[in-house]
């Protein structure tokens, strides 16, 4: 897929340049911008302010003969002026409006094309830099609609399917005279196993009620973020799935025999710990795993008649509230000077 704009993502936004035909306010005019401060006397301040356009949904379609590949993306834009003065005294005439941001959405995808959507967030926050000087910082958030492509014994040209296993996003910012920063994501990776997963040895006393489980079914929904030292050299695409991928290897095993789990503190770091040993831009990696239980039925209560058949059946019960909640944050240790 033709990707054009590397050089634009990494450039360092003007301060001086008029932009792309852009009439800027001058500088004497945003230094006399009113503030909640002057308005206030001193005793308050707005410590912080932003706006933009949420979810702008998104689908591009790339068209190579009969080859079509396809993306959807939902967007939100979000910008902090250098001026107060639409806040406090309700004057627009810096403020670009969140329809804008919108329209600028559609008309750098069709202008770039998506290759990833760090790449793409790079390239919208870079746009609003360059273009208004009285933006000091642009975000970009984007959610990646799961589609794959149908597979009808061969894979299909144009034909695709919605297979949510998990959701894909990223959050690109930058603040003027700064380098972009990138956080990438995936959301919504609902795992079960039904054995080689157990929880005992943990602290026992008056407060105790949960008896050891040396064999228990082991069900969790994963969130995983991380950051990235190096955008030049990193493979957006091939990171997500790495950290999918190792979620899966460190949770599941091999398909014959699985791999054990003494916890899910466990199982989160081995994952962890592969993605930092096979992604070398990623900076640090976080994952948080709550327990999606599912407990045994009782029936012991019951007359033998009644519960005696099969004994390959095992019946649970779903409880999805309360539950415990696992996280934890891998970061490579910086490297030493000496």
């Amino acid at each position: 897929m033709p990707w054009t704009s590397t050089n634009r993502i990494y450039a360092k936004p003007s301060n001086t340049s008029s932009g792309e035909g852009v009439l800027f306010p001058s500088t004497s005019a945003a230094k006399a911008a009113t503030t909640a401060a002057a308005d206030t006397g001193g005793r308050f301040e707005l410590s912080d302010h932003g706006y933009g356009k949420s979810s702008v949904k998104l689908l591009h379609v790339y068209r190579d003969g009969e080859y079509h590949v396809i993306r959807e993306f939902e967007v939100s834009t979000e910008l902090k002026l250098s001026s107060e003065s639409a806040y406090v005294v309700g004057d627009n005439k810096e403020v670009v409006a969140t329809d804008s941001q919108k329209n600028t959405v559609y008309l750098l995808a069709k202008k770039y094309g998506i290759k990833t959507p760090e790449e793409f967030g790079a390239v919208v926050v870079n746009h609003f830099l360059y273009t208004y000087r009285q933006v000091l910082e642009a975000k970009c958030h984007i959610m990646e609609y799961p589609w794959e492509r149908l597979q009808a014994g061969i894979p299909h040209n144009h034909a695709f399917i919605f297979s949510p296993t998990a959701t894909r996003w990223c959050e690109v910012s930058q603040v003027r005279h700064e380098a972009v920063k990138v956080k990438s994501g995936l959301s919504d990776l609902r795992v079960l196993k039904t054995t080689q997963s157990s929880f005992v040895d943990f602290v026992q006393d008056e407060y105790t009620t949960l008896a050891d489980a040396p064999e228990r079914i082991f069900s969790t929904v994963v969130e995983a973020e991380w950051t990235y030292d190096n955008m030049k050299s990193a493979d957006f695409d091939n990171a997500w799935l790495t950290v999918k991928d190792a979620i899966l290897e460190k949770f599941a095993g091999p398909p014959d025999t699985g791999v054990y789990s003494p916890s899910v503190q466990h199982t989160l770091y081995q994952a962890e710990k592969t993605v930092l040993e096979k992604v070398a831009e990623i900076t640090w990696i976080r994952m948080s795993m709550p327990n999606k239980h599912y407990l045994n039925i009782d029936v012991s209560k019951f007359p033998a008649n009644v519960t005696k058949g099969d004994p390959r059946h095992y019946i649970y019960q779903p409880i999805d509230k309360p539950a415990g909640l696992i996280y934890a944050q891998l970061r490579r240790r910086p490297k030493s000077h000496l």
